[in-house]
């Protein structure tokens, strides 16, 4: 496959994702928001907070090393050799679970029961449904590999949906069960996910389509581990890569999960203000989740299919540089006026939002300041998810090696700045030692992207410029919609909160035309590569 039908394949797989992710999360949303009014604050936390810690690290630790060295590279591979590499995830993953669940049992501050009854079932069943979500994991590589579009979007849409309908259902009809309802929910979810990649390379498998593909598996049984004769069981290439991701990964969870681990371990904050924190931050986070989440996954494939690891610039095919520096600039500059346009607007509408999804649980107090600070927060996110994803994609082994050393730094100065900062801001101070992790991470992927293109005439970090007159209307909308927010909203009645609204609207619509006048390069990327499959389709 050339790099051009690589960047068609993988538009065509960041677009669908995220459209079919907003369809399903619009569901959810609304089952999440029906749920707040019957839970509390408390049992929000423990779920939410320490419980899916757990769940995630084991998850994380089990497979994202697994992830990056066998997305690696061409698909024209030993898929033997690589499902077997993968298979190692499950053992792996029962061990983190035994020794994380005796640290959650045994090590962590046990809630009150009277309060939240039965948390070591929660324990063994979030422990449990993490091994069960392994077993899908050479499914969910080759899916990806071979850029099965909707596949992975409906399978964790259809779990996530399952999950939400199961907890309202419980949460209204036996209250009583505390943490039963979310373990049930939890292991339902992953169950669901695994049963839904098997069920379709159940049909794919031996299927005419399989066959003009030239799909490297014909039969479920190659899915399962493998010995080949007169030949190393894994590829060992593939398995050194893995341990360097690995150690990478240990980091990236600390620096990804962060702010949780403080949380969890050094009781900063109790149960329910990890509650409120949890709810802001996952409503803060769904751009992130919508759309720059899809981009990061689907073009860490492509970068990683069209560079060539280790090798220098001009030791590559220039056609694969130049669109590589031209996508890498293009995406820069998509992420970045998504994620400003969401600190912009986002500074003004944080308590309207809160109170229309959550009520006055979450727009009094703190939940407006923590969600402003996360409007912040969602653009640096937006700019490092991209600049990491050319990074990690085009690093050699030894770089990937080097990079794990800044990686421990700043795992162990983000733990401080958060435990420093939330004593002096409260939850707000976790989110500010994000921004400044974020930001670190930032200036280190510039760096090393700067040092790659040095030696071309490509400059794909003019993408972080922005011209002048977005700049101003950037400034007047902000301006316009704060004074907007102090005399409109949000305790003067619903007619002041939709004209809150319509003025935002038309400060939302000004910044558009100017994007469409001032930024054409980007205008054509967007046309040429997400929106060409659906006018094809219309026509």
């Amino acid at each position: 496959m050339g790099s051009r039908d690589v960047l068609s394949e993988t538009t065509r797989l960041a677009s669908s994702s995220a459209l079919l992710q907003i369809l399903f999360r619009v569901i959810t949303f609304g089952l999440n928001a029906f749920t707040l009014r019957y839970v509390s604050k408390e049992m929000i936390g423990l779920v939410n907070v320490r419980l899916t810690l757990l769940y995630s690290t084991i998850v994380f630790l089990a497979r994202e090393a697994f992830r990056r060295a066998c997305l690696s590279g061409s698909t024209k591979r030993n898929w033997t050799k690589t499902i077997n590499l993968l298979w190692l995830t499950v053992p792996l993953g029962v061990c983190w679970s035994l020794f994380l669940g005796w640290i959650w049992l045994q090590l962590l501050e046990v809630p009150d029961p009277n309060s939240i009854p039965y948390y070591k079932i929660g324990v063994v069943a979030f422990g449990l449904s993490a091994v069960v979500e392994l077993l899908g994991e050479p499914f969910w590589v080759l899916a990806q590999a071979h850029l099965f579009i909707r596949l992975k979007v409906i399978a964790e849409s259809l779990s996530i949906i399952s999950k939400c309908i199961l907890t309202v259902i419980l949460v209204v009809l036996y209250p009583q069960w505390g943490l039963y309802i979310f373990s049930l929910a939890q292991l339902l979810y992953t169950s669901i996910l695994v049963l839904c990649y098997v069920m379709y390379f159940m049909k794919f498998l031996g299927s005419p389509e399989a066959t003009k593909k030239s799909f490297p598996v014909s039969r479920m049984t190659d899915l399962l581990p493998n010995l080949i004769e007169d030949q190393t069981v894994v590829d060992w290439k593939e398995a050194k890569l893995t341990w360097s991701f690995f150690k990478q990964s240990f980091l990236k969870q600390m620096l990804t999960e962060g702010e949780r681990y403080v949380m969890t371990f050094l009781n900063v904050l109790n149960f329910g203000d990890q509650g409120v924190y949890d709810i802001v931050n996952n409503l803060g986070s769904l751009v992130a989740r919508f759309i720059f989440l899809p981009i990061e996954e689907s073009f860490y494939i492509f970068f990683a299919k069209v560079l060539e690891r280790g090798t220098d610039v001009k030791l590559q095919k220039q056609d694969d540089i130049a669109m590589a520096a031209a996508v890498l600039e293009s995406l820069l500059k998509l992420v970045l006026l998504v994620g400003l346009s969401i600190t912009v607007f986002g500074y003004a509408y944080s308590q309207l939002a809160l109170d229309i999804y959550g009520g006055s649980m979450l727009s009094s107090g703190s939940g407006p300041s923590l969600l402003r600070c996360y409007s912040l927060y969602v653009l640096l996110l937006a700019v490092n998810g991209v600049t990491e994803c050319f990074t990690f994609a085009s690093m050699c082994k030894e770089e990937v090696d080097r990079f794990n050393f800044v990686m421990l730094a700043l795992s162990f100065t983000f733990l401080c700045v958060s435990y420093f900062l939330t004593q002096w801001q409260g939850s707000v101070g976790f989110i500010l030692a994000n921004c400044f992790n974020m930001s670190i991470r930032i200036a280190h992927s510039i760096h090393y992207i700067y040092n790659y293109f040095k030696e071309s005439s490509y400059r794909p970090l003019k993408g972080l410029l922005l011209s002048p007159s977005l700049i101003f209307v950037y400034i007047i909308s902000g301006v316009v919609t704060v004074f907007s927010e102090v005399f409109l909203c949000c305790d003067k009645g619903w007619l002041a909160k939709l004209i809150h609204i319509t003025v935002g609207a038309l400060c939302f619509a000004a910044t558009l035309i100017t994007v469409f006048f001032t930024e054409t390069k980007l205008i054509n990327f967007v046309r040429m590569q997400f929106l060409s499959r659906y006018t094809k389709k219309e026509t």
